[in-house]
């Protein structure tokens, strides 16, 4: 074969892998099956007992008698004095009985229906159900082809809209931060983006009154519904970090308060990395955990019994050579254990991780997500915040690691999905049919089933050696990049009514020219 013959297949044989890949990409940008409202129907782990999960709550209960938590917000102590805790209001400490604890969470709910504006994606948290949220509050994104970079309005966007196409995705997180964007006008742009982009469950950042006030109005826009009726139905999330240790800031405190007014659901979050912002031993971290989750679930209560609350878990260690954040490790698979059983203890629904700590969406990013996965899915979280994206303990989204994550998710929801053991799934007429020695490819049975015998993967290749090297040889990681740069290119947002639209544009432009919202003092 001469040069040219040769740089003549050569080329036909790089056509013809292209076009393989662009067929498999095509066949793959969507799930083959709807993974809307899941249940989870193993039994949570328990990895304490009883006895040890009464020591951490009587121990919690302790904190918060005899230590307290730092309040900084003027009217959230106020709210807590009006109850009856002790507080100090020269030190913003706030000391609460163990009674009132209690009593007061006894109204917090153990379920909550949130309605989607498109109602098939309406779902509920709390008992066996599961939801899964995208990766939020990265500052930074990552892709195989852009590199590590700021987070930007396009990526928001871009996510938002992979987020959309996959329906084991059933709640929006907020993703990445556009850093162009003043802060003053980002969560009008990021409501609208959300709203227009998605039907699901939108996310809005506790990040003062204005700003919160102004996503509950183009919610209630998007939904039309009555700002009288707003309240009555859960329509967003947001998530409130206590400043561990032991302190609840000023937006944090407002969020709980403002979300529980307006009947919206606030998963209440304590940061506690053993080591570093907890004590080292996971008992202590978890003890300090509880009591800061029950302190913000108190206050959401006595602002608003029977607000929507869900406890969230976020307990995990730190490199003790480093300090930096560890994720998907012994000691979290652990803790998420154990903070579900102590949201069983209060009968609250349970929001836990898919985190990591990897650089990049490679095998340490894998394991580690699995590790989270695994421990808050059999733990039996309710809500798992950055089910899809995260990457570098939280820093960065990365679009690979995005579309790497939905693969396992839907796995998890292929799982949960419950076995036959009907006359017909036992295969006896199959056997008898085949006999000894033969295989079961032309039998009825198969050829009755084989379209949807099994889970069709998203970006596992099952290809033997020689046809993945003919098709490209590319990794996990490169074949994500395909599926998700096809997902984007295909991609349709959801219907919205044009009068609705209007109407929020008119609000965004209305608040851009009042200045937006304000952050908190």
């Amino acid at each position: 074969m001469d040069l040219e013959t040769s740089r003549g297949e050569g080329r036909r044989s790089r056509r013809r892998r292209d076009k393989r890949k662009e067929a498999s990409a095509q066949s793959k940008t969507r799930s083959q099956h709807a993974y809307r409202q899941l249940r989870n129907p193993y039994p949570p782990v328990a990895q304490l007992s009883e006895d040890q999960i009464e020591a951490i709550h009587r121990a919690s209960l302790t904190v918060l008698e005899e230590i307290g938590i730092k309040v900084l917000l003027p009217e959230a102590r106020e709210i807590f004095a009006a109850a009856g805790a002790d507080v100090d209001e020269a030190a913003q400490v706030v000391r609460l009985d163990r009674a009132l604890v209690m009593e007061s969470i006894k109204s917090a709910p153990s379920k909550i229906t949130l309605t989607a504006r498109n109602p098939e994606r309406t779902v509920e948290i709390g008992g066996n159900a599961v939801t899964f949220a995208t990766v939020g509050g990265t500052p930074n994104v990552t892709d195989l082809q852009g590199g590590r970079r700021p987070g930007s309005f396009a990526d928001f966007c871009a996510l938002l809209k992979l987020a959309q196409t996959y329906d084991v995705i059933h709640l929006l997180g907020p993703a990445t931060e556009p850093q162009e964007i003043d802060p003053r006008f980002r969560g009008l742009d990021m409501s609208y983006a959300q709203l227009t982009l998605s039907d699901k469950i939108p996310f809005v950042y506790s990040r003062g009154r204005e700003s919160v006030a102004d996503a509950f109005e183009m919610i209630r826009i998007a939904h039309g519904v009555s700002e009288q009726a707003f309240p009555t139905q859960c329509f967003c999330k947001t998530v409130v970090n206590v400043n561990s240790p032991l302190q609840l800031d000023v937006s944090m405190a407002l969020g709980i308060i403002d979300f529980a007014r307006c009947g919206q659901l606030c998963i209440v979050t304590p940061f506690t990395l053993a080591g570093a912002m907890a004590p080292v031993s996971l008992a202590g971290a978890l003890t300090q955990q509880n009591a800061e989750a029950l302190a913000g679930i108190a206050l959401s209560q006595m602002t608003q019994p029977g607000a929507p609350v869900a406890y969230g878990g976020f307990t995990s260690n730190v490199d003790m050579r480093s300090g930096a954040p560890a994720f998907g490790t012994p000691e979290y698979a652990k803790a998420a254990f154990a903070s579900g059983q102590l949201a069983r203890r209060y009968r609250l629904a349970w929001r836990s991780s898919n985190v990591n700590a990897s650089n990049a969406p490679d095998a340490q990013a894998a394991y580690e997500s699995q590790m989270s996965l695994w421990s808050a899915l059999f733990g039996g979280a309710n809500v798992i915040n950055h089910g899809a994206g995260w990457l570098e303990g939280g820093l960065t989204a990365s679009y690979e690691k995005f579309v790497i994550d939905i693969e396992m998710l839907q796995m998890f929801a292929e799982l949960f999905e419950p076995l036959s053991c009907e006359d017909a799934e036992l295969g006896l007429d199959a056997m008898r049919e085949v006999g000894h020695g033969g295989h079961f490819f032309g039998a009825a049975h198969t050829l009755e089933r084989y379209q949807n015998a099994f889970y069709e993967p998203l970006v596992s290749d099952w290809q033997n050696h020689g046809a993945w090297l003919e098709a490209g040889g590319e990794d996990a990681a490169k074949r994500a990049h395909n599926i998700w740069k096809q997902a984007l290119a295909e991609f349709e947002p959801p219907p919205m009514a044009e009068d609705t639209r209007e109407e929020l544009d008119a609000f965004v432009k209305k608040r851009k020219a009042e200045g937006g919202a304000a952050p908190p003092e």
